[in-house]
């Protein structure tokens, strides 16, 4: 089994050109680690913090701009727009009824990005 994703467990995301900690809320303690993301985490600015530039031309903004560019690829600041829980997270581990995330679990934004975890910050679980 993945490592699960703690609070402050760096993510990338494909169009972003800097990473960025998951934030998770306290009530998702699990004795004394630190708090676990669940499917539900996806919130931005609460859970999802912006990831630096963003480059993806489908961005309406980075569109906007390599328009005014005249063409030259202009990245913009990050607003993360995720609207859907994450997905592949942990069948097994659930928290709050809710499903655990995993090194695996993916994020779509809604401007082209995939989010997931770059590394774990805790071992292994195994059940």
């Amino acid at each position: 089994m993945k490592p699960v994703v703690i609070q402050g467990t760096i993510l990338r995301c494909s169009f972003g050109n800097m990473p960025a900690p998951i934030m998770v809320l306290p009530d998702k303690k699990v004795k004394s680690m630190l708090p676990v993301a669940v499917q539900s985490d996806h919130i931005p600015f609460l859970n999802i913090l912006p990831f630096g530039m963003c480059s993806n031309p489908a961005n309406p903004m980075v569109a906007a701009a390599t328009a005014a560019a005249l063409g030259v690829l202009t990245p913009v600041p990050c607003i993360p727009c995720t609207l859907q829980d994450w997905t592949e997270a942990c069948e097994k581990v659930k928290i709050k009824g809710k499903q655990a995330l995993n090194m695996d679990s993916r994020l779509q934004c809604l401007y082209g990005g995939s989010i997931q975890a770059s590394a774990p910050l805790q071992p292994t679980v195994l059940l």
